[in-house]
């Protein structure tokens, strides 16, 4: 082999390792999509109130409706429709049930129709350890938008985590009954698990 050929030769093997070190650099930054069927948001709404214990916690599924997240710069933003939102409260019957859904959607709650778009986007994340991070974001609901801490953990490739928020802080006045004497708290917990594609 001349030693023109040779350089030739080196010169095509540094091009191919820098080709191949450009697409795992950018493999790593693209966004993956949330994988919405695996994926599940649950909201928890809980009980108050001098007659508490005569009424019942809320759990509410929230499917995503799409979603996508980054690992290597961090990001993360989601949607949900809350017309889909579903009451599944187990201890209750199918009529209660159907009652507690209908308010929640109503413009007593939620005004889904109106405000049919829940989401949450990051705008700082911050790792706190080995598959640990702080998030922080904005979220919108209710047509009102504001920032939402949570702390995400990743174990075998699933992203959980919760975040508590305030109902009156999205102009949502906390549903009371007989007097107040039965009411849910402004306090309403989010849990998510998050799995991509």
């Amino acid at each position: 082999m001349t030693k023109s050929s040779r350089g030739f030769h080196m010169r095509c093997g540094a091009l191919l390792s820098l080709i191949i070190l450009a697409y795992i650099a950018v493999q790593g930054q693209e966004q993956r999509q949330i994988d919405v069927q695996k994926s599940k948001l649950t909201v928890r709404v809980y009980k108050s109130g001098l007659f508490s214990a005569f009424a019942h916690d809320h759990e509410i599924t929230a499917p995503i409706t799409h979603g996508v997240f980054q690992e290597a710069n961090p990001s993360v933003e989601l949607t949900v429709d809350a017309r889909k939102l579903r009451v599944v409260d187990p201890e209750v019957s199918d009529k209660d049930r159907a009652e507690i859904q209908a308010t929640m959607l109503s413009a007593k709650v939620l005004e889904a129709e109106k405000f049919p778009e829940i989401s949450f986007r990051s705008s700082k994340i911050e790792r706190l350890g080995a598959d640990k991070w702080a998030v922080q974001g904005d979220l919108s609901l209710h047509g009102q938008t504001r920032p939402v801490k949570v702390e995400v953990e990743r174990q075998s490739g699933i992203y959980r985590g919760s975040a508590t928020v305030l109902q009156k802080d999205f102009g949502i006045e906390p549903i009371r009954i007989a007097g107040g004497s039965v009411k849910v708290k402004n306090e309403v917990r989010i849990e998510f698990e998050i799995v991509g594609h």
